[in-house]
């Protein structure tokens, strides 16, 4: 080898040796995710249609009429809170 050529060489594989070397790599980060489930819509109380002079056992049945509509609403809620806070799966 002529003294040119392994200069030129020797140049050559210096450059490679300089080059920035790339590596990609996943990075799994948790991400903030807006929740779009819809709340619930609040049902009639039967208490709210009754009178202020109602019979007292008018008032009796509205009121445990009122206690199932109420759990029945706080099923709903609960379910809408529990889509919202329930880890995200990823998707691989």
């Amino acid at each position: 080898m002529t003294r040119a050529s392994l200069l030129l060489c020797t140049l050559a594989l210096g450059g490679c040796a300089a080059a920035p070397r790339v590596e990609v790599q996943t990075v799994k980060v948790p991400m903030p995710v807006e929740c779009r489930e819809p709340i619930p819509e609040r049902p009639s109380m039967p208490t709210e249609a009754l009178a202020e002079d109602a019979d007292p056992f008018e008032l009796l049945r509205a009121a445990l009429g009122e206690i199932d509509r109420r759990e029945g609403y706080e099923v709903r809620l609960l379910a809408a809170l529990k889509n919202c806070t329930r880890p995200l799966t990823s998707q691989e």
